[in-house]
């Protein structure tokens, strides 16, 4: 297995390059924790598996009320994890499962959270120290007939860890390598989305071994092979990106505009959306110099309307560049200017849900290199301190008494 970064030695190279090579260029972190997500992958699967037996005896307890509802929650890209999971936690646990921002729950709780009903409320948090993580947290405390809280979280001192307000709950700390030092988020996203994944699925983890080998593969295969050409269109003139995906791969479309867009240092402008929702007005941003980034599914179904639009804009706006993601090669790949296929002679095909994981590989690659072809800083891009790793200067007031005031 190779090693983390975290104990990465000078001599190892990580996208052709040597790590004192990258530190110098301020990119050490966000290198190497782009180029250890599937051995990340590998060790967070382990660390489920070790404490199935508890989570089981946990979600057996929240969902023991008839009336539980699931809520999914954290801010930025954590939020965008509730949005790729919502479908699968609702599909896999049969109970109504709705993906909210924290930075929603706080402004409007009563539009979120019902108050005769018991809440699952599953937090995901790199540091644990965004202000609205608690916040959100005390709010289903207030709001809720009862709320049950799973945290989901990549650092061991975060205040949400040790927040009094979490009980009765179950924190899951995800391995250290875990908790990026670099602003954007890499593998602390894709570490905690597939927790999520196999949270959902706690019952079944024997089954899905196949699927975990088969996701390293194709995270592997993303990394080894498509980063020098992800690196070459990454020098492009271009000054926006869109991003399109259906289903889960809309929420890895949303992962993506932003990962692009934090790691440029808002130098390129991004945008997202599904792909039949484009077609309604959206598609008006393609430019000559707008490079389009396709999440595509492997559902039969689903590829049908994906093909149409991709079809529709190589018949008029195409951009300066059309890259398509996709597990396997197919007529529609010849509309695009580069291909990222995963399989490599595989019989078995990636679960979708599965395959947002490594979908969002190319967007943290593309926004790696294209920091660097802007002459920033990938660990800290925002030469202005506009965004920083834990959000800073958000208060958090309470709510009005509810006495006086329409709200929980």
């Amino acid at each position: 297995m190779a090693q983390s970064h975290a104990s990465a030695t000078d001599d190892q190279r990580i996208f052709g390059k040597a790590l004192e090579e990258w530190r110098q260029a301020q990119a050490a972190h966000t290198a190497g924790e782009i180029a250890h997500q599937p051995e990340l992958w590998e060790k967070t699967s382990a660390l489920i598996a070790s404490q199935a037996g508890a989570l089981r005896h946990f979600l057996d307890t929240a969902f023991s009320h008839p009336d539980l509802e699931i809520i999914l929650t954290g801010a930025g890209s954590s939020a965008f994890i509730g949005e790729i999971l919502e479908g699968a936690w609702q599909k896999y646990t049969g109970r109504k499962t709705s993906a909210y921002a924290t930075t929603h729950l706080l402004t409007h709780p009563e539009h979120y959270f019902r108050k005769g009903k018991t809440v699952l409320l599953v937090s995901f948090a790199r540091s644990g120290n965004s202000p609205e993580s608690e916040g959100a947290v005390a709010l289903a405390n207030r709001c809720c007939k009862k709320a049950y809280h799973l945290i989901v979280t990549c650092s061991a001192t975060g205040k949400l860890v040790q927040s009094k307000h979490i009980q009765p709950g179950f924190v899951l700390l995800l391995p250290p390598e875990a908790n990026d030092q670099g602003l954007a988020m890499t593998g602390s996203f894709t570490s905690m989305l597939l927790a999520g994944l196999l949270i959902a699925r706690v019952n079944d983890l024997t089954e899905l071994r196949p699927q975990l080998d088969l996701l390293g593969q194709y995270g592997r295969r993303i990394l080894e092979h498509y980063s020098d050409s992800l690196r070459r269109i990454s020098s492009l003139p271009f000054d926006r990106t869109v991003f399109l995906g259906s289903g889960p791969l809309f929420g890895a479309a949303l992962e993506s505009h932003l990962k692009v867009q934090e790691l440029t240092d808002g130098k390129t402008i991004c945008k997202y959306d599904s792909f039949l929702s484009f077609r309604h007005g959206p598609k008006v941003v393609i430019t000559p110099s707008t490079l389009i980034v396709y999440l595509c599914s492997n559902d039969p179904y689903v590829a049908q309307y994906e093909r149409d639009l991709i079809q529709s804009i190589h018949h008029g706006e195409k951009g300066i560049h059309r890259i398509l993601v996709s597990e396997c090669e197919d007529e529609t790949s010849a509309y695009a200017d580069s291909r990222i296929i995963l399989q490599n002679g595989h019989p078995t095909r990636l679960e979708e849900d599965f395959l947002a994981i490594c979908h969002v590989l190319p967007a943290q690659l593309l926004g790696f290199f294209r920091s660097l072809a802007l002459g920033l800083h990938p660990d800290s891009p925002s030469q202005s301190g506009t965004i920083t790793r834990v959000v800073q200067g958000v208060t958090i007031y309470a709510l009005p008494d509810p006495e006086n005031a329409r709200h929980c």
